[in-house]
């Protein structure tokens, strides 16, 4: 009897500790007391602190804005403003040469 429904005990128990680290999360937002976020990677779920969260998307953010790597968070802020006007400028001149050329 080790196959229940065509499921095996190891993925019976795989698919209780999900639910159970789920109910957990559920339990513990709603009360407000949670001091981790969970970041969703592309194998699993896992608690990371909210420091740790951070960190990973100002890093994600300093690979994404030319010349981002070597700075500091509030320069890095900065620097990402004036690449968003940028390229919305960018946008507006393209905008602006196809209404030109009707394309």
């Amino acid at each position: 009897m080790a196959e229940t429904a065509g499921c095996s005990k190891k993925s019976l128990m795989l698919i209780r500790n999900r639910l159970r680290r789920r109910r957990q999360l559920i339990s513990s937002s709603s009360k407000g007391t949670s001091n981790s976020c969970y970041y969703r990677s592309t194998t699993r779920s896992r608690p990371v602190s909210s420091r740790r969260l951070i960190r990973m998307k100002v890093r994600r953010l300093q690979k994404l804005v030319p010349g981002g790597k070597g700075l500091q968070p509030d320069r890095l802020f900065l620097e990402t403003a004036n690449y968003i006007l940028h390229l919305k400028f960018q946008v507006n001149v393209l905008q602006t040469l196809s209404n030109m050329y009707k394309l």
